[in-house]
């Protein structure tokens, strides 16, 4: 995605728009503004090729950038170190305050997009740094939502499983039942035309566009939805498009139906049309690149799309690695618990001796104190009594 995050330079309007979904997001979008102000720095940019890029070539314009755009990116900086300081001070401050030693390796990977040795001035490092790890970041987020979704199904029918063994046979029997119910009407929907195909566009030209489709342009096409209107289909506005494909799967009133799988679906299609039509693979689809794909046979002739109901997301093997972890985490769980009800009754038991060992010392303490106390009575009455000579 590095292209993309070098096309927000270019055009402002969609760096307000865009939400990378990194940490550092604010930060991230906050220096690429002010670069775009600098006109040198722009120049540079639409002279620089995407290798030169990703190997720190543009990095070095920054030294001939205005001063005033130096001084707000100091500034940016040091905010964002204080930032990260306060969420590590938080962070230090849940896990049991200031007896407990901070995590620096930790520290220092929310620190990798700068260079924390210094935290006052913004220098070509950290413009290096800053490109390098949200390109890192952003190219690796599609494989961490994939895992991320395998979890969230696989904790589904973990979940389902562990309901059935609460139920007696013939109630076992109906909820199965019912699932297959469910699933199977779920599966029963209108064909999916395949993402960024001639069909799957011309649809949205006739029925989100109100247009004819025997009129359908794709150049028109691309004006029309480039929302924006940056000259580039990015990644929100290719989503918008498979509306109208998700509408014939997913509706938020049926019960077969998981708003989750929805999203997932959405991206999976962005994910393929992106694979198929991203040819600089930016992240961005231009017009030029549009237009290439609008000519090949995938986009005329297209094989049909599957849907995520048939593509399970994780196998019986990761399912059962999924669970014996879970087992796993249950068995420590339970055995920390065990452990600190171990440490209870221990403490409870030395309490009760304390308890017993003072209750012990004062019967010791009181015939004592009832001894001296009639002694001193004794001497009391001896040295006031009256010598009778």
């Amino acid at each position: 995605m590095l292209t993309a995050i070098v096309k927000m330079l270019l055009f402002p309007l969609s760096t307000a728009e865009m939400d990378t979904g990194l940490h550092y997001d604010r930060y991230l979008r906050e220096v690429i503004d002010f670069l775009e102000k600098d006109q040198h720095f722009r120049e540079k940019l639409h002279n620089t090729d995407m290798e030169d890029i990703k190997q720190g070539k543009l990095a070095k314009e920054l030294d001939f950038v205005s001063h005033h755009v130096r001084t707000k990116l100091d500034e940016l900086k040091r905010q964002e170190v204080n930032r990260l300081r306060t969420l590590i001070k938080a962070k230090q401050d849940l896990e049991g305050g200031n007896d407990i030693a901070v995590d620096h390796q930790a520290l220092l990977k929310q620190f990798e997009y700068l260079n924390h040795m210094n935290p006052h001035t913004f220098e070509v490092d950290d413009l290096d740094r800053l490109i390098k790890s949200a390109t890192n970041d952003l190219e690796n987020y599609d494989k961490e939502r994939h895992e991320e979704f395998k979890r969230y199904e696989m904790m589904k029918e973990h979940d389902r499983r562990e309901h059935l063994k609460t139920l007696d046979e013939e109630d076992r029997r109906r909820e199965e039942e019912h699932y297959e119910e469910m699933r199977k009407k779920h599966a029963d929907h209108p064909k999916v035309n395949h993402p960024g195909s001639q069909n799957q566009l011309k649809e949205v030209w006739e029925e989100a566009d109100g247009l004819d489709p025997e009129d359908f342009d794709p150049k028109t096409f691309f004006n029309l939805h480039d929302t924006n209107g940056d000259g580039f289909f990015d990644e929100q506005e290719l989503e918008a498009l498979f509306t109208k494909e998700l509408e014939k799967i997913y509706d938020p009133t049926n019960e077969e139906d998981d708003m989750v799988e929805m999203e997932e679906e959405r991206l999976r299609m962005r994910e393929h049309v992106m694979n198929e039509v991203d040819s600089n693979k930016d992240r961005l689809v231009s017009l030029d690149e549009f237009l290439v794909a609008t000519k090949k046979k995938e986009f005329l002739e297209p094989d049909s799309w599957e849907t995520l109901e048939q593509n399970q997301a994780y196998t019986e093997e990761e399912m059962r690695e999924f669970e014996e972890h879970l087992a796993q985490q249950e068995q420590d769980l339970n055995q920390k618990a065990f452990d600190l009800q171990k440490q209870r009754e221990e403490l409870e038991r030395q309490q009760e001796q304390l308890n017993a060992q003072k209750m012990e010392l004062q019967q010791v303490q009181q015939p004592l104190t009832h001894s001296y106390s009639t002694t001193l009575c004794f001497f009391s009455i001896n040295i006031t009594k009256p010598d009778p000579n």
